[in-house]
């Protein structure tokens, strides 16, 4: 399913203002006379527009007014996914603050995002309504996560090249000896992959999940072969803090949106793979007609948080990664936390990417093939 957000104009907001904040009412009642000088945004599912919103700028403050969300619509995350994006215009702008009239009974959904209560109680039209703001002052710095991968097969540590399991190189007899080292250096997240699993279609490798979750104190995601409900259950029971989900989400998103809500957005860290601008499946080898940006914005509206993306063009070939695919999804997907895999081969790569606004980077072969040294890494921890 497609989702996305585009501008649209004033006409087109009106019948959602009217029918979902003032049923009863004629269009012309809701018009806004400021409309010609707003911005309006809509989010579409397919061809269908479901929710809508106004923007107006007024000095360094921006308010956007007539929110609403088709009934059949409301609860899937849609309002909050236009919330961040106009924060992220608004922040383009140098607005200082957003705000809105908030009925009461809104006043929870937009805590959950930030606002906070700027005024008493007042009535309008016999509603009830409080002033709610954020500040939109450029937040600090994000943190720029180093994620090193360990790839599993046999219980050793390996890489693929192109996920190509005749391209196998072993580095190691013994992951954990791999994960020890890395987190002596100082590095928290671990990226295990389960390959034997993937080829299966379930998981395989726990032990070893289960061995570096019990002996280390890394935060791990674990991905591999995670198809069903039991799956899910034994990578948390091993030790994972993360399950991390790729083709599942793509072929059963209602299987996938069920573990969401079951574990939470914080322990899903939703993975897609990617051939020029489509995802991939099956190990790559099966490529969708699914856009990456419809892909990644049906998810985020979902309540997604945590994503990683893979160009399979580049992975295992240290050749460099896909920093202008990054750029474009982070500007079509303003407040996506977004690691990037795939291609890094020197330290520059990282500074790159760094710049580039992603949330961290998972890296492999560059590091067991010396091009990167855990000391280099130490200065992004």
């Amino acid at each position: 399913m497609s989702v996305n957000i585009r501008y649209i104009t004033a006409e087109e907001t009106l019948h959602l203002r009217r029918d979902m904040l003032y049923p009863g009412w004629g269009l012309d009642d809701v018009r806004i006379s400021d409309d010609a000088e707003g911005l309006h945004f809509g989010v579409f599912e397919e061809k269908d527009l479901v929710t809508v919103v106004s923007l107006f700028f007024k000095g360094k403050r921006a308010q956007f007014r007539k929110l609403a969300t088709v009934t059949n619509r409301q609860r899937k995350g849609y309002g909050s996914l236009l919330l961040k994006h106009l924060m992220e215009e608004c922040r383009q702008r140098q607005m200082e603050s957003l705000w809105c009239n908030a009925r009461t009974t809104a006043e929870s959904f937009y805590q959950q995002l930030g606002f906070k209560r700027s005024s008493e109680l007042f009535y309008k039209d016999n509603i009830a309504y409080y002033k709610m703001e954020i500040s939109l002052e450029p937040a600090a710095k994000k943190n720029f996560t180093i994620i090193p991968a360990i790839d599993i097969i046999g219980g050793k540590c390996v890489r693929l090249t192109q996920g190509d399991y005749e391209q196998k190189k072993v580095y190691n007899e013994h992951p954990l000896e791999v994960a020890k080292e890395f987190e002596e250096s100082g590095i928290t997240r671990l990226h295990l992959v389960d390959l034997d699993g993937a080829k299966k279609g379930a998981v395989v490798n726990w032990k070893v999940l289960e061995a570096i979750a019990g002996k280390t104190s890394m935060i791990v995601d674990f991905g591999g072969g995670i198809k069903s409900d039991a799956d899910v259950r034994i990578v948390f029971e091993a030790g994972a803090a993360m399950a991390t989900i790729g083709s599942v989400a793509v072929k059963q998103p209602e299987l996938f949106f069920s573990w969401l809500q079951q574990y939470g957005a914080d322990k899903m860290f939703l993975g897609a793979d990617v051939k020029e601008e489509k995802i991939a499946v099956g190990g790559w080898l099966e490529t969708t007609e699914l856009s990456v940006y419809d892909f990644l914005k049906s998810n985020m509206a979902r309540g997604v948080q945590e994503i990683f993306c893979t160009d399979i063009a580049k992975d295992g070939l240290l050749q460099g990664p896909s920093t202008e695919l990054y750029k474009k999804i982070i500007k079509e997907l303003p407040g996506i936390q977004l690691t990037a895999s795939g291609g890094v081969s020197k330290i520059e790569d990282v500074y790159e990417l760094q710049e580039a606004g992603l949330a961290g980077v998972i890296i492999g072969k560059a590091i067991y093939e010396g091009l990167i040294t855990l000391a280099e890494l130490k200065k992004f921890l």
